[in-house]
């Protein structure tokens, strides 16, 4: 008779481990949603969030229409937690909110719920990971050794955590990908940064008077990019002189569908209605273009590169960075991690996430085997955890903390049953918005 083994890896809780917080790191929706999973859960935690509120990314692009509807984009412990104290959503399920109505219905009123309000600590920016007395070179103890997380105040005052695990759902709207080709910034971008804008600004609102009468760039083949220019086709009709150009590095905006068989609608539409731009000659298309170097150009911007191997340029009055975004590892260090090569995402979790084979709607349920890394204890979830993939859902990063913490409790069963119904799609882009926005 052969006895089979379980080998999966348990939580190590040593008795110094056990009297310290799991700690979460940004307070956005998922960051949030693992800390709802630890209330049920009865751990304790600290969450150390850079912003002064909650989901201060999602404010940024709050104006910005999500494709999912709200039954996509409530985590089931959270709303377990919301309902218990006589929330109710509002809105129709079926609707898909703003990134505003996100925060404002839901993700501040969970914030405001005391078991999960009293552990968020505002203006606390994670500069370092480590854990206490060793480097990442140090083995002998290093699971029972307790994290330790350097923490930049808003005041410029440094302080340190310590932690029994870590969770990073820092996300990666703040770290957006270079305008060059080769991955890095281009030449000459300190001289022009105050004439590229980040993705998703607010064309239509805040940000109207300076897109108004001018001609924008728009760089990036994504939901993000199609956003912006959807947004200033209608300021053109508007504002006399309004001109947009949409910049593509590759030869078609592959990731921009308007499938007949996306379930998720307002996306398709996002596709036609961009479609139908550039047919009508309201957006001048450049594609192929491999941008290496900017310059000033008088009160606006050149962009230098090739197109199709000839030497190349574009004018304009400002230029919207619409190329996707990237995780901050520089604050990972010390950490020990396995990531992939390639989409820099948990190794185990990188073919199921990969681009070139999956979309939104058919990435496999995953939770906390694909997401380990030597670094016992330590995660990272949410977009970050998809690395350079642009195929994130915020529904699949709520099952991801689900397992997570169900592993720090030490409750591999419940760890180890990961399920995810996803609406089927065509393609998605992290280019769409912050958070897994726009492939939520």
């Amino acid at each position: 008779m052969v006895t089979m083994l379980d080998l999966t890896p348990r939580a190590v809780v040593s008795d110094r481990l056990a009297t310290l917080p799991v700690v979460i790191i940004g307070a956005g929706p998922i960051g949030l949603a693992a800390a709802a999973n630890l209330v049920e859960r009865g751990i304790d935690f600290t969450i150390l969030e850079a912003g002064d509120r909650v989901a201060t990314s999602v404010h940024l692009w709050g104006h910005t229409r999500f494709f999912s509807p709200w039954k996509h984009l409530v985590d089931p412990a959270s709303r377990r937690l919301l309902e218990a104290s006589g929330w109710v959503l509002s809105a129709a399920e079926g609707r898909a909110p703003t990134g505003q109505e996100l925060v404002d219905d839901y993700l501040a009123p969970l914030s405001d719920l005391p078991e999960i309000g009293s552990r968020i600590r505002f203006g606390q920016r994670v500069i370092a990971v480590s854990r206490e007395g060793m480097d990442r070179t140090r083995t002998a103890g290093r699971a029972q050794a307790p994290f330790l997380l350097r923490v930049q105040h808003a005041d410029g005052q440094i302080d340190e955590f310590t932690a029994r695990a870590v969770i990073d759902a820092s996300g990666t709207y703040t770290t957006p990908n270079p305008l060059a080709s080769s991955g890095l910034p281009p030449l000459g971008f300190n001289q022009v940064t105050d004439r590229v804008l980040h993705a998703l600004p607010d064309v239509l609102g805040a940000d109207r008077a300076r897109f108004a009468g001018k001609h924008t760039v728009v760089v990036g083949a994504g939901h993000s990019a199609a956003n912006t220019l959807i947004a200033l086709g209608k300021l053109a009709r508007d504002e006399p002189g309004t001109r947009m150009t949409w910049v593509l590095r590759n030869p078609s905006a592959i990731r921009v569908s308007s499938s007949p068989d996306d379930e998720l609608p307002d996306r398709a539409k996002l596709g036609t209605r961009t479609d139908r731009l550039v047919a009508s000659g309201v957006v001048a298309v450049v594609d192929s273009f491999e941008i290496s170097r900017v310059e000033p150009a008088g009160s606006g911007i050149r962009l230098i590169g090739a197109r199709c191997g000839e030497p190349a340029v574009a004018d304009a009055d400002l230029v919207v960075n619409a190329t996707g975004f990237r995780p901050d590892l520089d604050m990972l260090r010390e950490v020990r991690l396995e990531l992939d090569d390639v989409v820099e995402a948990p190794k185990r979790l990188a073919p199921l996430i990969d681009p070139n084979l999956h979309s939104c709607g058919t990435v496999e349920p995953h939770g906390f085997r694909e997401l380990m890394h030597p670094e016992q204890g330590f995660f990272i979830v949410g977009m970050k955890s998809y690395g350079r993939a642009p195929t994130f859902l915020l529904t699949t990063g709520y099952e991801q903390v689900r397992s997570v913490v169900a592993w720090i409790d030490g409750d591999v069963t419940a760890a180890s049953q990961v399920a995810l119904t996803l609406p089927a799609t065509g393609v998605c882009s992290t280019s769409d918005s912050v958070g897994g926005s726009c492939c939520s």
